[in-house]
């Protein structure tokens, strides 16, 4: 129990309206923050921990209603008009989100969005808020921050957009950081640099932090007290070494034992290769001016090979910018690239768009941010049909949406809830969408680019023992692409480690985790290993 806690939710219930009638998402919590705490709050995508934050943000989806008692320093937020909660939001309470090129305007460049809320509530000239935008940067570490002030968020990786931020919510010394999810999209070194900044600067600032997460490795680094909640509710509570050492709720040791399992047989030696790659190369021409005197050159994929056979899971790790993602684009044909890539023996590098349509169905991808590429405007099961307009025109309304019941069912969602929007699910039960649309046009080759980055532990297995499956029943091969290596061990019977476009190693899977041959390798396994 807290002595004179800052944040007090009391008897928290929230519900949203759906085209399915009320769904109830939060019922009855409890939760307690003191001043310059540490508290994570960890339950499985679904359980309510975000929503339960976001009703003290003011930020529920418009559907969304909530009751019961939120109070900052004994004032009640809960029901306050926006402009009322703009006392706070921002100022006393500030929020990291889970997904940061979602959350930053692509139109705006960073320092701009960093002095906006400056402005705002400090009344700063647009000259000293500049200025300390500045400071902010060189607070949380940016790399080359004055430079990053005129940078867009696309020109920016996935760690440093996290940075930015960061910095955007200490902008006004806020007295509880929210950081919900902070790291699901970081590879294992981002990720340990991230929440020791954040541990860091609780410590510098004297705030509270409230941790949301799957993942209950950070909970061990870094949590003091910790809420476990379980479909709406908070089922235990305590501290984190009452929590990890003496679990007594069925549901907490769960998660503590969930882990991805089992490793992946290689395919048979005469198994016919389906994709290979020579000499791969994607550059990018960053010079600057009108006349462009200088010539710079970013090689984000430089001189890569690659062989892909039918069954066979190739997982690609490195850290952001290292070119792993891109590589998986190159091998689509979705960024300009040069040198040879052969599918099924065909050459892909001369097809036009056109002519690479009728090979779209075999070759799919799932990308990282689920939320920005599913669209808005359409149901779950329109947006899981879509690939069958172009590639099975001859199927009836009707039996498009019997297949999209059938693949949501596949990837252990409700296919009722197939009439709902994508803002309607939790950011896993979203990555399962979209892993519902590659699948269901029956693909020969997918591109998992972090399937499962935002996936809680205990749906991972579920994932990944499902993906496992497909492959064995229909010869599925995959690139697998993640910063997780807990994941990538368990999936793929190949690695590839890639370090500023190159590929530094490569082997069987388990070679390269009981024997890594480079020091890159030895420190992105060095960081993986929590708590």
């Amino acid at each position: 129990m807290v002595t004179n806690p800052i944040l007090s939710i009391r008897d928290l219930r929230i519900r949203f309206r759906t085209n399915d009638g009320m769904v109830e998402a939060v019922r009855g919590v409890d939760l307690d923050v003191g001043a310059g705490e540490f508290v994570a709050i960890v339950g499985e995508s679904g359980s309510g921990k975000s929503q339960s934050v976001m009703a003290a943000m003011g930020l529920l989806a418009g559907n969304g209603e909530a009751t019961g008692s939120i109070r900052y320093r004994g004032a009640e937020l809960l029901g306050l008009k926006p402009a009322a909660l703009n006392a706070y939001r921002g100022r006393k309470l500030a929020m990291i989100f889970q997904e940061p090129m979602t959350s930053l305007d692509p139109l705006f460049r960073i320092g701009a969005q960093i002095a906006a809320p400056l402005r705002k509530h400090q009344g700063l000239s647009r000259k000293a808020a500049r200025a300390r935008a500045l400071e902010l940067l060189e607070l949380v570490r940016m790399p080359r921050p004055e430079a990053r002030l005129s940078s867009y968020p696309h020109e920016l990786s996935g760690g440093q957009r996290q940075r930015v931020m960061i910095a955007m919510a200490l902008a006004n010394d806020p007295d509880i950081l929210i950081a919900d999810e902070p790291t699901t999209a970081l590879d294992v070194t981002i990720e340990a640099e991230i929440l020791a900044l954040i541990a860091e600067l609780r410590q510098r600032l004297g705030m509270a932090v409230i941790l949301i997460t799957h993942d209950l490795g950070l909970v061990r680094q870094h949590a003091e007290r910790v809420y476990v909640m379980k479909a709406g509710e908070v089922v235990e509570s305590g501290t984190k070494r009452q929590i990890i050492t003496a679990p007594t709720h069925p549901y907490t040791r769960m998660l503590l034992a969930a882990e991805p399992e089992g490793r992946k047989a290689p395919p048979p030696d005469d198994a016919p290769i389906l994709l290979a790659a020579r000499d791969l190369r994607v550059s990018y021409d960053l010079s600057r001016g009108f006349l462009r005197r200088e010539t710079a050159l970013l090689h984000a994929v430089d001189g890569v090979d690659l062989t892909l056979r039918r069954g066979q899971t190739i997982g690609i790790v490195g850290e952001s910018g290292s070119g792993k993602s891109t590589l998986g684009k190159a091998v689509l044909k979705l960024v300009p690239s040069s040198g040879t890539v052969r599918f099924e023996d065909r050459a892909l590098e001369p097809l036009d768009r056109a002519a690479m349509r009728p090979l779209r169905s075999s070759l799919q991808v799932v990308f990282q941010d689920p939320f920005g590429s599913l669209s808005p405007r359409l149901t779950v099961g329109e947006i899981v049909s879509e690939g069958l307009l172009v590639h099975a025109p001859q199927l009836t309304r009707a039996e498009r949406d019997l297949r999209a019941a059938q693949a949501l069912a596949e990837v252990s969602l409700e296919p009722a809830l197939r009439n709902r929007y994508p803002h309607e699910f939790s950011g896993g039960q979203r990555q399962r969408i979209a892993i519902a649309r590659a699948m269901i046009l029956h693909p020969k080759l997918v591109v998992l680019d972090e399937p499962t980055s935002a996936l809680d532990r205990t749906v991972q297995k579920s994932i990944v023992a499902l993906l496992k499956d497909m492959q064995a029943r229909h010869a599925l091969s995959y690139l697998f692409i993640s910063h997780d290596l807990a994941v990538v061990r368990a999936m793929a019977d190949w690695i590839m480690v890639m370090k500023d476009g190159r590929v530094v190693e490569s082997g069987p899977t388990e070679a390269i985790f009981e024997a890594p041959q480079a020091d890159y390798t030895r420190r992105l396994i060095a960081a993986s290993i929590k708590g």
